[in-house]
């Protein structure tokens, strides 16, 4: 079987992380932020590099925060981040959500940002978030979902991206529209008192169209997309390259416009 690296829809190509850079918690964990209190101690699942990390080392301060990733570049960088900020309360560890190897009842809270979607076995990962918390204890997961993606001008290259982008991670074990299944997961793997709530990355407004548009098309022709799709037989070199120049033409226009849609979940241990 593939390691859960392998399997990571995006991988930690450049076009990717930079744009992992630009997230905080108070967008990406906001959800999650009134329930974390000083003194706890908080696992963040998916690390990348850094910059939600240290918005929770803040939340919880003094108490510490734990942060894996499966990408050693990443998480370097992440230990750089930290450094330069001054941030003391976080560790940062290679770790992989389905072998997590700490004790029952370590952690206070768990959070994951759009790491279920990559997962062929959530549910399993979710019990073992579960196994983590104390009694009472929160886990907060943040999921895209694919599906809602919308975009104006209509464009035939972005709808074949949307299309080679959910059968790439199915190919890989994986659910891109994962955001609308984290309510069920949640309750199967055994959590109580599952909270959802929504949020929508729009652009322009999140960011620029141009450089949302620009990251897509890199992604497509250099990250484990590019790799899935032409080892998935999904699509031929030529055809990637057309969908990233797709993307590029298309954000062009003033008038583009790129939302996706994300589902936020909240749920206790027993």
């Amino acid at each position: 079987m593939a390691s859960t690296l392998d399997r990571y829809t995006h991988g930690h190509h450049e076009s990717v992380v930079a744009q992992h850079r630009k997230r905080t918690a108070g967008e990406a964990a906001g959800f999650l932020l009134p329930h974390l209190r000083a003194g706890m101690r908080l696992l963040d699942v998916g690390c990348g590099p850094g910059s939600i990390t240290l918005g929770l080392a803040e939340a919880v301060a003094p108490g510490e925060v734990v942060a894996i990733d499966l990408s050693p570049a990443v998480l370097e960088e992440a230990r750089g981040l930290a450094a330069e900020k001054g941030v003391t309360n976080v560790r940062f560890e290679p770790g992989d959500v389905e072998h997590l190897g700490y004790a029952e009842g370590t952690f206070d809270a768990v959070y994951a940002h759009q790491v279920l979607q990559h997962l062929a076995r959530p549910v399993a990962a979710l019990g073992e978030m579960k196994r983590l918390l104390v009694r009472g204890g929160v886990v907060g997961v943040r999921d895209s979902d694919y599906g809602t993606c919308t975009w104006s001008p209509p464009d035939e290259h972005i709808a074949r991206w949307q299309e080679l982008y959910h059968a790439v991670a199915r190919a890989n074990g994986a659910e891109a529209d994962a955001g609308r299944y984290l309510h069920g997961w949640l309750l199967r793997a055994g959590f109580q008192e599952v909270r959802l709530s929504g949020t929508t990355w729009t652009f322009p407004g999140y960011d620029s169209v141009a450089t949302w548009a620009t990251s897509w098309a890199e992604r497509t022709t250099g990250s484990n997309l590019a790799t899935g799709a032409l080892e998935h037989g999904l699509a031929s070199r030529a055809e990637l390259d057309a969908i990233a120049e797709g993307f590029r033409a298309w954000c062009r226009d003033p008038a583009a416009f790129f939302s996706i849609g994300h589902v936020e979940a909240l749920g206790r241990r027993p």
